[in-house]
């Protein structure tokens, strides 16, 4: 029969194959063939990795070190410390400038064993990028380094998330013992576990750590700006807009320096945007992220309109609303389907 032959109200196009056109009657099929569409679990599983893959991508914490300028820094101060003593009779300068030598010495011998360290933890993460892969990485986390150490705990953390066992890796992370780490490794540490809470939906919890994050002990541009990012999500999410979009206004996303967190620092800003009522500013943001990777917007959408979306706590009505008419648009999640009588 010819396509024009046919019934009103049938909807198959004339250019199918035959093959498309010989299925039984009454058995309703797509009007066109469309392209396998994602899983939208994988967007939320893409989210977990994406969480702390900057890490992996960080640079080598020695050359970061800069030893040169750091030799600079500390042998110019204590060239003249020697001078001094020297210049000064009887033997207590002398012995007050050794000291003080030592000392200098211990601390750079201590800095460096932990550059290394960071560094060598960092080496083994670049690596687990498959599931034996990062078997085999946990297995080395486990006997090449401390259990408390907090280097290989935040790495054992980031693998966890990977592998999809984001309650895992907050159980890792809790391990570290706040009071007893340097203050700029407890605030990472409350860091991470509030971004682990956050994509759990448990804003309140989120929020009572980053109360206690200190961002002025963080001088690292990324460092700063990665951990502003969770704080400023946490506090937009829990009834703080106004002073989350202050803070995230001091980071400018589009900065080369930080061109690897750029979805993060975005998606923050949404939240913040969207609880502050800038409508505009939010849809912005979003087009941004869209225009990254359409996979970002499904952080925005709960489990009421897509299976596998994220916990509702803390997700303004109008930001998932947009969110998830761009993310249809983009063909990522099916539209309702047509169908076609035989």
């Amino acid at each position: 029969m010819k396509t024009s032959d046919k019934p009103k109200g049938t909807l198959a196009a004339p250019d199918k194959p035959k093959a498309a056109l010989d299925k039984p009657k009454g058995t309703p099929a797509a009007v066109a063939d469309k392209p396998k569409q994602k899983d939208p679990k994988d967007a939320q599983r893409a989210l977990l990795a994406a969480a702390r893959e900057k890490q992996a991508a960080a640079p080598d914490p020695l050359a970061a070190l800069e030893p040169k300028k750091l030799a600079l820094r500390l042998g110019i101060p204590l060239l003249l410390v020697w001078i001094i003593a020297f210049a000064i009779s009887g033997w207590i300068p002398k012995a007050v400038a050794a000291a003080v030598t030592l000392a200098l010495a211990g601390l750079v011998i201590w800095v460096l064993r932990t550059v290394k360290k960071t560094r060598a933890v960092a080496d083994i993460i670049r690596t687990a990028d498959t599931p034996e892969a990062r078997k085999e990485a946990l297995s080395k986390l486990e006997t090449q380094f401390d259990k408390d150490d907090p280097a290989a705990v935040f790495a054992r953390a980031q693998i966890e998330l990977q592998e999809g066992d984001p309650r895992k890796a907050l159980a890792t992370l809790e391990t570290i013992r706040l009071e007893k780490v340097m203050p700029p490794v407890a605030d990472e540490a409350r860091a991470q576990r509030a971004m682990i809470h956050l994509v759990l939906g448990e804003t309140d919890e989120a929020k009572a750590l980053c109360e206690k994050v200190d961002l002025s002990r963080h001088k690292e541009p990324k460092s700063r700006a990665t951990i502003a990012a969770i704080v400023g999500e946490a506090w937009a999410r829990s009834g703080q807009a106004k002073k989350a979009v202050e803070l995230l206004e001091t980071i400018d996303p589009n900065d080369a320096t930080y061109a690897d967190l750029k979805p993060q620092l975005l998606r923050s800003r949404a939240f913040a945007y969207a609880w502050a009522n800038d409508t505009k500013k939010m849809k912005q943001v979003l087009r941004t992220l869209q225009s990254i990777n359409a996979q970002y917007l499904a952080s925005f959408i709960t489990k009421k309109k897509m299976p596998g979306g994220v916990p509702p706590k803390g997700v303004h009505p109008l930001l998932e609303k947009e969110a998830f008419e761009m993310i249809t648009r983009s063909g990522m999640v099916p539209r309702k389907m047509e169908y076609r009588r035989g």
